[in-house]
């Protein structure tokens, strides 16, 4: 695969033999981007799991680098007031589920009361395409709407396995500060961690890269207590 001039530069900063420890890697990402934009910097994570296996859960990072997002929740009657007082852009039920089969998707994450799912499902090919199908297992599906729009505001976001076991989330952007994003790892890693299946022999986090948007990829070491 050819690369461009700036890539290949970039490149020579980074020993592509070598694995780094979590600080370390954060610092050279940030010194291997060359854009002209705020590159956001990612992290792929690779699991040791089974074909039938697969991993997906939630985490606050202490570290937040995107705007406040907008969420939705999908309720009735006095659960519409707790959520948009809890901080929501919106609540209600039939009239935003109208909405979304019009089209409108002007909202970042939403949470469902439980009695409004089966309405909610309706939307399934809309919502799940663009990853935003509340679900239990994330804590989008639950009767205490304040709690979760309180966590949702905090930050608290969605990471899951590919196909191929691979996690890929956003973990910062170059402009922070390297130990900030380096907080920010250790924090998914950690909650990685507390998804282990209870069957899992050897490694169970056998990789994990952190890159920026346009840069190389660095090898991260992981620490005995990380894999």
């Amino acid at each position: 695969m050819k690369h461009g001039k700036k890539y290949n530069e970039a490149i020579k900063k980074i020993d592509r033999e070598m694995s780094y420890d979590v600080s370390a890697a954060c610092v050279l990402v940030k010194d291997a981007t060359f854009a002209k934009f705020d590159e956001t910097v990612e992290v792929h994570v690779r699991l040791n799991l089974k074909k039938s296996q697969s991993v997906r859960d939630t985490v606050v990072l202490p570290h937040q680098f995107h705007g406040e997002k907008k969420i939705l929740v999908f309720c009735k009657g006095e659960k519409e007031k707790e959520a948009l007082d809890a901080g929501a852009a919106y609540a209600g039920s039939d009239e935003l589920i109208e909405k979304i089969k019009g089209g409108w998707l002007d909202f970042d994450v939403a949470v469902a009361t439980p009695d409004m799912m089966k309405d909610v499902g309706k939307l399934g090919m809309v919502l799940g395409r663009k990853g935003l199908m509340p679900n239990p297992k994330t804590g989008t599906v639950t009767h205490d709407l304040k709690a979760a729009v309180a966590e949702l505001k905090k930050g608290r976001t969605e990471f899951r396995t590919d196909k191929s076991g691979i996690i890929h989330l956003a973990i910062g952007k170059v402009s922070m500060d390297p130990t900030a994003v380096a907080e920010n790892v250790g924090t998914l890693l950690g909650e990685v961690q507390r998804k282990r299946p209870s069957d899992t022999k050897g490694e169970f986090v056998t990789s994990v890269f952190l890159s920026s948007t346009m840069g190389p990829g660095v090898r991260v070491v992981l620490t005995k207590n990380e894999r």
